[in-house]
């Protein structure tokens, strides 16, 4: 919220914060009460949200207002002083319909050898990538942490689906992914900026191959909750998309190579998660309960 209210507002473009209390049952109201009180400056509306979940809270958000453009960060983030400066230069283009960005890591701890390679999502560090359209080439999707969406948009393709995301204790995932899919299916035109910048928290906890085997299975199970309304256009086996007993079996079939190759901690643990990745998704495809699908339908 602090590099929020100061970052540079250029002319023209009128800012106000909304922070959304997801039901927390700490100190946040008060936090952002004293917030309010140092910077009168700054237009901060702040709003409780009693349904847990990622996407409860970034619809809370957008429900709240009715500016031109909405803007999401999550709360372990911060950004850059000319963050805004950037969304005002890009949205010029009148046919510019969404901005992404990318996701810099704040270590809290050293990075270990032994990240993945192709893992990035699982603690939120992505690389620059070169100024691209984000559509169906593109080598990624709209992450909700660094998101600029006209609002518009939202009236077109509908806000985020609630039973996917994050839930109270949940680590499901999969929102950011379905939104995405339905952007490119109304062909909303998109950027990747290479300069909207945000920092990402990445604090030790997450720097621990436990961490990462149980986000790799539960992007699974989330994955497979949502195969069972809408199967991809591959070929399946035993309900599964083969290609994911393809990447599960990939390491094994080149452990050779792998074993002679640089990076190879990297890789070799790359495969195991793969097959976290498989078992969660069997488990969301075949036996997880369906209560959270099934609530808002």
């Amino acid at each position: 919220m602090e590099s929020l209210v100061h970052a540079s507002i250029p002319d023209g473009l009128e800012v106000t914060l909304v922070p959304v209390n997801n039901n927390s049952t700490d100190d946040t109201a008060e936090v952002i009460r004293e917030l309010q009180a140092k910077n009168p400056q700054r237009a901060i509306r702040y709003i409780f949200e009693p349904r847990k979940g990622s996407s409860a809270a970034r619809n809370a958000g957008i429900r709240s207002g009715a500016s031109d453009l909405v803007a999401f960060i999550d709360d372990d983030e911060r950004v850059e002083e000319h963050y805004f400066q950037i969304v005002a230069r890009e949205f010029r283009d009148s046919a510019t319909e969404f901005l992404g960005g990318p996701y810099l890591g704040d270590w809290a701890a050293p990075k270990p050898r032994w990240l993945p390679p192709g893992f990035h999502a699982v603690i939120g560090a992505l690389p620059i990538n070169p100024r691209s359209v984000m559509d169906a080439d593109f080598p990624g999707i709209l992450m909700g942490g660094n998101a600029v969406l006209r609002r518009s948009v939202f009236d077109r393709v509908g806000l985020y689906d609630e039973n996917l995301g994050r839930f109270g204790s949940s680590p499901t995932t999969e929102e950011d992914a379905e939104f995405y899919r339905r952007l490119l299916a109304h062909n909303i035109r998109g950027l990747y900026t290479p300069d909207l910048i945000i920092y990402h928290l990445i604090p030790a906890e997450r720097l621990i191959r436990k961490y990462h085997r149980r986000w790799c299975f539960w992007r699974g199970v989330s994955q497979g909750i949502y195969d069972r309304r809408q199967q991809e256009p591959v070929a399946y086996l035993f309900g599964v998309p083969r290609y994911r007993f393809g990447w599960a079996l990939k390491p094994i079939l080149h452990l050779p190579r792998i074993l002679l190759s640089q990076g190879r901690l990297g890789k070799l643990f790359a495969g195991e998660l793969h097959s976290w990745g498989l078992a969660g998704f069997i488990y969301g495809k075949h036996f997880a309960s369906i209560d959270r699908l099934s609530r808002s339908q």
